[in-house]
């Protein structure tokens, strides 16, 4: 062959290869799954990273142990120091400047008490530590009447006067527990923080709350699953699995967290309006949202409506779904939002 034509005919074929490797999709490329984990927020994490392109596991480590202490030092109650237990030491009518996070966490929390008509209050806080579920530790007995009576007196989140950064208490023994919504809000920063470093595949979670976005390292929807709500059993089998594609879900159930006397179960779900465990029959509460700071918060809501109220609010909210779960005597029964069924994977 010609050494002109040999010339050609390699260029040609290189050609040929780069314009192959051009037109190949993106998903057809070699990936890489990246897991990290640890503890936070009085419980563990789990992110799976997907990427083609190489990533750096120590520096992908740092900023997201980084951005979670960051929330935690601004949202915990179990932190003396934290920003939110400094806000519930301070006194009345003393106005208390609030970090970007804690701000941001507000107006979801202001939005979610009208949404819910204060079905979710963040003001629950000393109710949920009189009965023991908060953090002066736990208790075996319900406390007294009258005790729940003084104490609802200072519950109700529009006790709050909310301004630019500024919060202040307008009347004293207000105290704010966001542990129905920090854990979500977590969720969504680092959920930020992967998408802001380039990374469009990924799947957060927190203490079972989570945020998916793309696929997995088999290029598939990210599935993740509904426990199955079995009071005194830790693994009781799923009883959903849900797609996420650019979604988060969370749950708020009751079959973990109680104390039994006298035949009697008392959850750790407090009603903001009567100051007792909630009594609805409702056992789990999911919610899938565009946001888990959304769902976190509505799930706990959920816990504490009447069912019908509310299935009738999710499904007068967009992009906003809901799989509910009540218990009567032994007799289960899942309802579900108008949608909720486009995200289920079938058994």
């Amino acid at each position: 062959m010609p050494e002109t034509k040999y010339i050609t005919t390699f260029i040609f074929s290189l050609m040929l290869l780069i314009g192959t490797a051009l037109i190949l999709p993106a998903h057809s490329l070699a990936t890489q799954e990246y897991v990290f984990t640890g503890k936070t927020m009085g419980t563990t994490y789990s992110i799976k990273l997907v990427s083609a392109k190489p990533l750096s596991e120590s520096l992908w480590q740092e900023k997201i142990d980084l951005r979670l202490k960051q929330v935690n030092a601004r949202l915990s109650m179990y932190q003396k120091d934290s920003e939110l237990s400094r806000f519930n030491a301070a006194p009345k009518n003393r106005p208390f400047r609030v970090s970007s996070d804690f701000y941001q966490v507000l107006e979801q929390c202001r939005n979610l008490y009208t949404l819910t008509s204060g079905a979710w209050d963040g003001t629950v806080k000393p109710l949920v530590d009189l009965w023991g579920f908060g953090t002066k530790g736990r208790r075996a007995t319900p406390p007294e009447p009258g005790e729940i009576k003084a104490l609802l007196k200072t519950i109700g989140f529009n006790k709050l006067d909310i301004g630019d950064h500024i919060l202040t208490k307008t009347m004293s023994g207000i105290t704010l527990d966001l542990g129905s919504i920090a854990k979500g809000y977590g969720v969504d920063e680092i959920a930020r923080l992967i998408r802001d470093g380039g990374v469009e595949n990924y799947l957060v979670e927190i203490g079972g709350e989570l945020a998916g976005a793309g696929v997995n390292k088999h290029r598939k929807a990210w599935i993740v699953g509904i426990a199955n709500p079995e009071k005194g059993i830790l693994n009781s089998g799923l009883c959903k699995e849900v797609r996420l594609d650019n979604k988060a879900i969370a749950t708020s159930g009751n079959y973990r967290n109680y104390f039994e006397k006298n035949g009697r179960i008392y959850s750790h779900i407090i009603s903001p309006k009567t100051g007792y465990p909630v009594e609805n029959a409702v056992v789990s509460a999911s919610v899938i949202s565009d946001t888990c700071t959304r769902a976190d918060g509505l799930a706990t809501a959920l816990m504490v409506m009447d069912t019908g109220k509310a299935i009738a609010l999710i499904n007068s909210l967009d992009n906003t779904e809901c799989l509910i779960i009540r218990q009567d005597g032994a007799k289960k029964t899942v309802l579900r939002s108008s949608g909720f069924k486009s995200y289920e994977i079938g058994f």
